[in-house]
């Protein structure tokens, strides 16, 4: 993470952030027929985010989200996407990563590279991700907010399962547009 902004407003130079489940989700996007985007989501299960305001470079980020939850509106294609074919979710039930490198990209963002895992399989992803702004909610506790994507190919991951189409194509798309929308709150000192 980078800079002063990216720490809240605690002038201190390293914090521990905390991922609000509650007000953090993930989105994404894919292809159907080469032709329409279908959308879901899924949920955050939990997170901790170790800012340094001093060194950006050395901040990190660990979280998991929880692969039954993934919904796209149709419980058919959400059970689908559940089973063996896509998710496994009865035997890899939480999709993880975890932060090897964060590039600064200014004030407000940064490149944070580190270990993707789905459905057992660890590969890098690069996220770039945005201080959205920090705030104290009604209760004094000091919160940020962060946004970040990317796109991946699922045939990476091991989500391989597809249908050709007469016409040419198939029926799932291989890029996939991740979005999360990430809320954390500053943890209390011991």
């Amino acid at each position: 993470m980078t800079g002063t902004k990216l720490v809240a407003p605690e002038p201190t130079v390293a914090k521990t952030w905390n991922l609000d489940p509650a007000h953090s989700g993930v989105s994404f996007a894919v292809k159907h027929l080469m032709i329409a985007t279908v959308r879901g989501r899924m949920a955050v299960k939990q997170g901790v985010l170790h800012l340094d305001q001093q060194a950006p470079e050395r901040s990190t980020v660990e979280a998991e989200v929880d692969a039954a939850s993934i919904d796209t509106g149709v419980q058919q294609r959400d059970d689908h996407l559940r089973s063996a074919d896509f998710l496994d979710a009865a035997n890899h039930p939480v999709l993880r990563f975890r932060s090897t490198r964060v590039a600064p990209r200014g004030a407000d963002a940064a490149d944070v590279t580190g270990d993707l895992t789905i459905r057992g399989v660890t590969r890098p992803a690069t996220f770039l991700v945005r201080l959205e702004g920090h705030a104290r909610d009604p209760w004094g506790n000091a919160r940020a907010a962060f946004s970040a994507e990317t796109t991946i190919d699922r045939r990476d991951w091991g989500l391989t399962w597809n249908q050709l189409l007469e016409t040419g194509g198939v029926v799932v798309g291989e890029k996939v547009k991740i979005a999360l929308d990430l809320e954390a709150t500053l943890a209390k000192e011991p």
